[in-house]
C-alpha cells in the first residue's frame, strides 16, 4: 500500500467510525507507529484535515465543531495518485490567467494543487520538473477583455463588444449574451447568443478589442440547447446545417489518425488496401479545412463535392505561391 492509498484508508476509517485507536491504524494499514505519525502530521499540516486525539475514547477522530457536528475531512476534492499528476494541467491553466478576475483565488488554488501533487509518491518539485506541458499556438490574451467577458458571463449580463474579424481585418460591434467560456486548443473563446444574427456564435476573446458589460440581463439558453448547437459538428464553429465529410488517409498516415478522435460521432475503419477512412459531421468547414490541409498529400477528401473543391482551391492557391 503506497502513501496515497494509506491517505484514502485513513480518511475512510475516520469517516466510518466515531473513534479509531492507533492499533487499528497500524494493523489495517500494516505500517509502523513512526510511519503513521508522519502520515498524520502530513494530513494535518498539509491537507488541513481536522484530526484530533480523544484522550477519553483512546483514539483519533475528526474534530467536533461548536454545533456538535463533525468537521468535514477535506475542504475540496480527494484525488488518487494518477489524478494528482493530471492536476499539472490545472496548474498551467491557472498560470495562464495572470492577475485578473481570478487573481485573488489563483494563489490559494496553486498552493493547494502543489500540496496535492506532493501527497503522491514523488515530490511536487520533481513532478513539475519532469512533466511539462507545451502549449501550441497560444495567442496573447488581453487581460482587460478577459476580465470583462468573464464577469459578464458569471453575472449573466449582456456584453457590447468590438471584435476583430481576422479574415477581413475589419472590426465590428456586437451585442451578445455570453453563455460560457471555452478553453480550446490553448486559446480562450466565449460562446454567446449574438443579438444581431439571432444565433449562437463563438468569439475569440483575444480578438475582442473592447468589451463593456451592460445592465441588461443576458438571454439564457439551456445547457442542452447549447450543447446540441455547439457540439453537433466538427470543431469550434457552429452552424444550422450538418454535412458529413468522408476522408481517406494513406496506410502510413493511418498509424496516427486511427488513434485520434476528431468528433464523438465519427465513423471510421480500415479498407482492404490498408487505407483508413474517417467520416465526421461538420457545419462550418473552416476548422476542418485547416486540419485536412495539415496532412498534405496523405489525405484525400472523398465527399462532399463542395469540401473537395474547397480543399482543391486552397492547394492550388498555395502552389501558385511557389510557381515563378
Amino acid at each position: 500500500m503506497d502513501r496515497t492509498e494509506r491517505f484514502y484508508k485513513i480518511e475512510q476509517m475516520l469517516h466510518s467510525r466515531r473513534v479509531v485507536p492507533v492499533s487499528s491504524f497500524l494493523n489495517e494499514l500494516e505500517i509502523s507507529l513512526a510511519t503513521f505519525k508522519r502520515d498524520l502530521e502530513y494530513l494535518r499540516d498539509r491537507m488541513n484535515m481536522p484530526i484530533e486525539w480523544d484522550r477519553n475514547a483512546g483514539g483519533y477522530r475528526y474534530a467536533i465543531d461548536h454545533s456538535g457536528a463533525r468537521s468535514s475531512a477535506l475542504p475540496g476534492l480527494w484525488f488518487n495518485s494518477s489524478e494528482i499528476h493530471a492536476l499539472l494541467t490545472m496548474q498551467h491553466l491557472l498560470a495562464s490567467l495572470g492577475n485578473g478576475l481570478l487573481g485573488n483565488h489563483i494563489a490559494p488554488l496553486q498552493t493547494r494543487l502543489k500540496a496535492l501533487l506532493g501527497s503522491a509518491e514523488y515530490r511536487a518539485e520533481e513532478i513539475e520538473t519532469r512533466i511539462k506541458l507545451a502549449p501550441a499556438n497560444r495567442r496573447i490574451l488581453p487581460l482587460h477583455s478577459f476580465e470583462t467577458v468573464a464577469t459578464a458571463t458569471l453575472q449573466r449580463k449582456q456584453l457590447q463588444i468590438t471584435h476583430l474579424n481576422r479574415q477581413t481585418g475589419q472590426e465590428y460591434t456586437r451585442t451578445i449574451s455570453p453563455q460560457q467560456l471555452l478553453y480550446y486548443r490553448d486559446n480562450w473563446y466565449v460562446d454567446a447568443w449574438c443579438h444581431l444574427r439571432e444565433d449562437v456564435r463563438s468569439f475569440s476573446i483575444d480578438a475582442i478589442r473592447c468589451a463593456r458589460m451592460m445592465e441588461v440581463s443576458a438571454i439564457e439558453l439551456s445547457q442542452q440547447d447549447l450543447k446540441e448547437h455547439l457540439e453537433k459538428g466538427y470543431g469550434i464553429f457552429s452552424g444550422s446545417g450538418i454535412n458529413w465529410a468522408r476522408l481517406r488517409f494513406t496506410p502510413e498516415r493511418a498509424r496516427w489518425v486511427s488513434t485520434e478522435q476528431w468528433h464523438p460521432e465519427q465513423r471510421s475503419g480500415f479498407e482492404k488496401d490498408g487505407n483508413y477512412f474517417l467520416e465526421i459531421p461538420y457545419s462550418d468547414p473552416r476548422e476542418l479545412l485547416m486540419d485536412i490541409l495539415r496532412h498534405g498529400p496523405e489525405v484525400k477528401v472523398i465527399a462532399p463535392a463542395t469540401l473537395r473543391e474547397a480543399v482543391q482551391k486552397m492547394l492550388e492557391s498555395a502552389l501558385a505561391q511557389y510557381i515563378t
